[in-house]
């Protein structure tokens, strides 16, 4: 059986550059510029993953959450309510206040730019 590993996720924007920062100001992501097939391509790296931003005109307008496919992705946080605090000090919209989901998950959810739905968790597994 093959193995398989996360190598990365990628969004397209009309904004890369305002996408990226976004990632940067409000998660803390370390930005890498390269090219892709010829036109600039912002990587986003968090969190041991790689989020490859690129622009991409004529195409559909995001859907409204909840919506069938990938509708969000997550990122584990060792203190949801402190990260939580820390991103409303900076103006980030919460379409989900921290909340228990279940003994040892906490959660939050919030929006990206162009409507992205982001996931913030805390396991305590000792719960």
């Amino acid at each position: 059986m093959a193995t398989y590993t996360w190598d990365h996720i990628h969004l397209k924007t009309p904004d890369p550059e305002a996408m990226a920062q976004w990632f940067q100001t409000m998660l803390g992501a370390e930005l890498v510029r390269t090219t892709h097939q010829g036109k600039p391509r912002i990587d986003v790296k968090i969190g041991g993953a790689n989020v490859f931003i690129a622009e991409a005109d004529g195409h559909n307008p995001p859907p409204q959450i909840p919506y069938r496919g990938l509708e969000h992705f997550g990122l584990l946080v060792s203190s949801v309510d402190a990260v939580a605090a820390e991103l409303k000090a900076k103006g980030c919209e919460f379409t989900k206040e921290p909340t228990t989901v279940r003994p040892g998950v906490r959660i939050c959810f919030i929006r990206g730019p162009q409507g992205i739905s982001i996931e913030l968790l805390e396991r305590n597994l000792a719960g």
